[in-house]
């Protein structure tokens, strides 16, 4: 009953702002974001204290305000989802464009694929997706949604252009597959992990537990790595999809030791972007949940 409800609910929702123009749409998802910041108490601590270790320097106005134009942003996403299925290359141009795709195309054309480094930054959810209406079909990894209805809903929406899905359950064999294939996929870097899929490496200056699994492959199979994200450009009033230059990684022959330098590389480079659009980072993630051990929890037990 529970799961039925839960379907019921994310199916109207997603008809209810797909029938509207994408301007209204967006509005009103803006309107549901504004509503969430007032609401969910608990996720907005959460903002306010990642805030606090990223940007000590910071005052609280700042925080908030950052924390008010990520929930924006964040209701602009549901809408733009709401809406994905509409989109054409040609109905697309006025507010989606590319910067940087010949980095993508030169990584691609190396032939042993290509793993993208991205996380919950921009409209993560419309960068692949755009991608593949441009003509440039992509794999995710993504974690299965509790609800398996809700889940191939979400999922038929993300493929309707030949995009595919590997689930993180067996994610290793997929990526290695996709690798020999020299195909892409993309991977979101920049969530809580725990030991031994996750190493420690600095973000924003504190220790996090971070996926090691795209360093690992990359150095495994000598796939092409770069950074890719959709970003709101507020001077364009556009979504500017960007890939940035080949992540060079180290190949020392010592195995461990270079997946956890290549995977502070990648995370390094999030945090570049972040630190330029920080208002369109999900920081009411818990990222720094998992300590090493010894380490006083930062959230509270």
């Amino acid at each position: 009953m529970q799961e039925s409800l839960e379907f019921a609910v994310v199916w109207v929702l997603v008809r209810f702002l797909g029938l509207f123009p994408r301007g209204l749409a967006r509005h009103v998802g803006a309107g549901i974001g504004a509503l969430a910041y007032r609401l969910v108490s608990r996720l907005r601590s959460v903002g306010v204290k990642n805030l606090k270790m990223a940007f000590p320097e910071w005052t609280n106005e700042q925080r908030q305000d950052t924390l008010r134009r990520l929930y924006r942003n964040l209701g602009w996403l549901l809408a733009e989802f709401c809406q994905m299925s509409k989109y054409t290359p040609e109905n697309s141009q006025s507010f989606l464009r590319y910067e940087g795709l010949q980095n993508y195309l030169s990584a691609r054309d190396k032939g042993k694929g290509v793993l993208i480094v991205t996380g919950h930054l921009g409209v993560w959810e419309l960068s692949s997706f755009y991608h593949s209406l441009r003509g440039y079909p992509m794999s995710m990894v993504i974690r299965r949604l509790d609800n398996a209805r809700v889940d191939r809903l979400v999922n038929n929406i993300r493929c309707l252009h030949g995009n595919r899905v590997l689930h993180k359950d067996d994610f290793a064999r997929g990526l290695l597959g996709a690798m020999r294939q020299g195909e892409t996929v993309g991977i979101l870097m920049d969530t809580n992990m725990t030991p031994p899929q996750g190493v420690f490496v600095p973000y924003f200056g504190k220790l996090a537990c971070t996926a090691s699994g795209l360093a690992r492959v990359a150095l495994k199979t000598g796939a092409a790595v770069l950074p890719g994200f959709m970003l709101w450009e507020e001077a364009e009033q556009k979504y500017v999809l960007h890939f940035g230059e080949e992540i060079v990684f180290d190949r020392t022959g010592d195995d461990e030791a270079d997946a956890v330098t290549n995977t502070a590389r990648c995370t390094a480079v999030i945090e570049d972007y972040v630190r330029l659009y920080p208002d369109q980072w999900l920081w009411v993630h818990r990222r720094w949940k998992t300590r090493p051990e010894g380490e006083a929890p930062v959230y509270g037990r």
